[in-house]
């Protein structure tokens, strides 16, 4: 029914204008709904229907490309100039253990998810093509250690299949959001399960007070100068990124053993670039910008291509593809496994596990909701350690990969 591309970018907006304006409203029944359905699930699946309805045919539309390598690599850019290294060091040893644990979580998960799979069906995880399911796992990966700009750098990464990549985002959507669901109860009880365990949380307490002086210090109501500024940040990156992955690719494509290679992507070699781009920023006078909403803006980037992936879905895959449920369930349980024996050992409070997780399975999007769901004050922290997860997202994800391809052939040959 819809074909053109201006009217659906149209119709994208007004989806995603909806669910923030809905999610904002303090009335009985909204403040319900939100509670048991997370926003950011609200932002893949309503896209979703007009790709399972057969209203949209995601394949004919060029807007997933537009946000992909225009808007992905500028909000990277956002995402990663307000990193302050010692800012995260001094969120405490505990909080960082628990974020490398979770990402560890990830990454171990899908290899162990798949050989526990080869169990009882070894053909569902082998392959060397665009639907080999191992592949379709690195999107996941992505996601889960970094965010959907991450996710969409191993999509083109690996080359996965649109068919197989819209039932993986689906995979990935419902398995993180019924996670997030556990961890929002967690977050309304979370006095209680600090007490009970003993847990101290001083150091949270002194997080509320050191992150509330420092966004009052930098936030002011940005200018046209302050965001031209930002665009010129944003898209002259993103246009270095272009051209510099335009430079490597042409370089190094053409040795021997780099033709198909992931390595040798024009769109990898661009997420790094702007990547790295957007760390050096963090070092310099540019990561004051935030205090304009470089971190708004490149939400708002994650937002519209969180929407078009969404497009991707097909709920249908639900239940024709069932089994891959199951795989994403095992290891999204080893990740949770790992983080709760980890928390055990260290004793650390719940905040800083349900932090470990979140700013990787979820990332800038959903993890300063779920902090906010502790304090409002500790939004930006769950803002700080998502930018980490999307600084470490696209390397985390490249290492599962090649673990997950070195587990595969394995797997293939268990005997049933």
């Amino acid at each position: 029914m819809i074909t053109n591309d201006a009217v659906l970018m149209g119709v994208l907006a007004v989806i995603l204008g909806g669910v923030f304006y809905t999610s904002s409203l303090k009335t009985p029944f909204w403040k319900k709904f939100y509670t048991f359905i997370p926003m950011i699930l609200m932002c893949y699946f309503l896209p979703s229907l007009l790709n399972t309805f057969d209203i949209v045919d995601p394949s004919q539309s060029q807007l997933y490309f537009v946000a992909s390598r225009y808007l992905l690599p500028a909000c990277l850019v956002y995402l990663t100039l307000s990193v302050d290294f010692k800012r995260i060091y001094a969120l405490g040893p505990k909080a960082l253990i628990m974020f490398a644990t979770g990402t560890i979580g990830v990454i171990i998960g899908g290899p162990l998810a798949i050989l526990i799979i080869s169990a009882f069906d070894p053909s569902m995880v082998g392959g060397q093509g665009p639907d080999a399911v191992w592949k379709g796992m690195t999107t996941i990966a992505g996601s889960w250690i970094g965010g959907g700009a991450n996710q969409l750098a191993m999509k083109e990464t690996f080359q996965v299949s649109d068919k197989l990549f819209s039932v993986m985002v689906t995979v990935d959507v419902i398995v993180a959001e019924v996670w997030m669901a556990f961890l929002l109860v967690m977050a309304a009880r979370h006095g209680e399960i600090d007490a009970k365990s003993g847990a101290d949380v001083k150091a949270i307490d002194k997080l509320v007070d050191t992150v509330e002086a420092f966004h009052n210090k930098i936030a002011r109501i940005p200018t046209t100068k302050d965001l031209m500024i930002l665009l010129a940040v944003g898209f002259g990156a993103t246009g270095l990124a272009h051209f510099g992955a335009t430079v490597i690719t042409g370089s190094i494509s053409h040795l021997e053993g780099m033709q198909g290679s992931p390595y040798a992507s024009h769109f990898f070699w661009m997420v790094v670039i702007a990547t790295t781009v957007g760390l050096i920023l963090s070092f310099t006078r540019a990561k004051n910008l935030e205090g304009v909403g470089a971190s708004n803006i490149g939400t708002v980037f994650i937002f519209i291509l969180v929407a078009t992936i969404g497009l991707k879905m097909d709920v249908k895959e639900i239940v024709h593809n069932w089994q891959l449920f199951v795989i994403g369930g095992i290891w999204i349980l080893i990740h949770i496994g790992l983080l709760f024996l980890v928390r055990r050992m260290i004793n650390a409070p719940i905040f800083f596990l349900a932090m470990g997780s979140k700013a990787n399975i979820g990332g800038a999007a959903s993890a300063p909701v779920l902090a906010a769901a502790f304090h409002p004050s500790l939004a930006p922290v769950g803002v700080l350690l998502a930018v980490l997860g999307y600084v470490i997202g696209t390397y985390g994800a490249l290492l599962t990969g090649k673990l997950m391809e070195m587990a595969a052939p394995v797997a293939a040959a268990v005997p049933l």
